[in-house]
């Protein structure tokens, strides 16, 4: 009798063993499953959230641009960021004139020669930044142009399909920025040197320009081989105090009088591409958008690129 009592004490321990595991195990579904779907919820709301701020942020760089008309500056409303919080989430937007960077994509043209204010210009930017520019610019024609004639740095269709894994070389305008990473010598630390100067979108009817308002110092420095630092340390302190509203007004910088006729490149003072970016968090669920958008005067609102992550 002694022995079937420990029996049974065993099998109670165990059956009970059992029972606790499996309330456990529920109880753990039912809070996963629910956690799982609350986090749904969230995310499409974030998702929501972060879409609307894309929209609100559109609005203000087309009343901005109604407004000014003539120029756009580091000084406007939609320079700076923009956070808000209330019961929905919080939402964080910033928006970056594409402009202000120089546009990759005209470097060269489908028959591959090179564009001299923007290959001069890419030139410069690259070894500004250490880099080993030749190569650079003629992987970049290569992979702009319709031919299948590599240049010495370059390379074509043949080099590209040996990699893995493998594919085609664009023949053709970049379509993203991403797109950059493809072509040859374009690796990550590249990448991070040039990324914050180029662009690869452009309006087709205005073509692509650098707006002074916006440029950056390195792209600015790029513009002519007579620009020095002391004189993008003057533009940039002018442009903080009173924005330029036309190339002309460049010459009101000292040094800049004979130097504004020889640049090349097409030089504006007002812009019409911007990236923004909206991140929104609801109930610690984020989730970003990212847009660019093309606002034109001589066109309607488009839309070139979108992405959401």
């Amino acid at each position: 009798m002694k022995g079937q009592g420990g029996f049974a004490l065993v099998v109670t321990l165990l059956v009970t063993a059992l029972l606790v595991a499996l309330t456990v195990e529920f109880i753990t579904d039912v809070y996963v499953d629910t956690t799982a779907r609350q986090n749904f919820v969230d995310s499409q709301r974030a998702s929501l959230l972060a879409e609307s701020g894309i929209e609100g942020a559109a609005r203000i760089l087309q009343t901005t641009l109604a407004a000014q008309g003539d120029f756009t500056s580091l000084r406007d409303q939609w320079a700076r960021p923009l956070e808000l919080t209330d019961e929905s989430g919080d939402l964080r937007i910033t928006i970056e004139e594409e402009n202000g960077k120089l546009n990759l994509n005209y470097v060269a043209g489908p028959n591959g020669e090179f564009t001299p204010a923007y290959a001069e210009s890419a030139d410069r930017l690259f070894k500004s930044q250490g880099l080993r520019s030749a190569d650079l610019l003629d992987a970049l024609a290569d992979w702009l142009d319709t031919n299948d004639l590599p240049r010495p740095g370059g390379a074509e269709s043949p080099y590209y399909l040996t990699r893995k894994p493998p594919y085609k070389a664009g023949n053709g305008p970049l379509l993203t920025c991403d797109e950059l990473a493809m072509v040859r010598w374009f690796d990550p630390a590249v990448l991070a040197k040039v990324r914050p100067f180029v662009t690869v979108y452009a309006d087709t009817a205005e073509g692509a320009y650098i707006n002074i308002n916006t440029a950056p110092k390195e792209v600015l420095l790029a513009l002519d081989e007579q620009m020095t630092e002391a004189l993008v340390e003057r533009i940039l302190d002018y442009r903080k105090v009173t924005p330029f509203k036309s190339r002309g007004e460049l010459t009101r910088v000292a040094g800049m009088e004979t130097i504004v006729a020889s640049i090349k490149m097409p030089l504006r003072t007002r812009g019409s591409i911007y990236r923004i970016r909206s991140e929104a968090t609801v109930n610690g669920t984020a989730r970003i958008v990212e847009a660019v958008v093309n606002l034109s005067v001589s066109s309607a609102p488009r839309t070139l690129f979108w992405r959401e992550y």
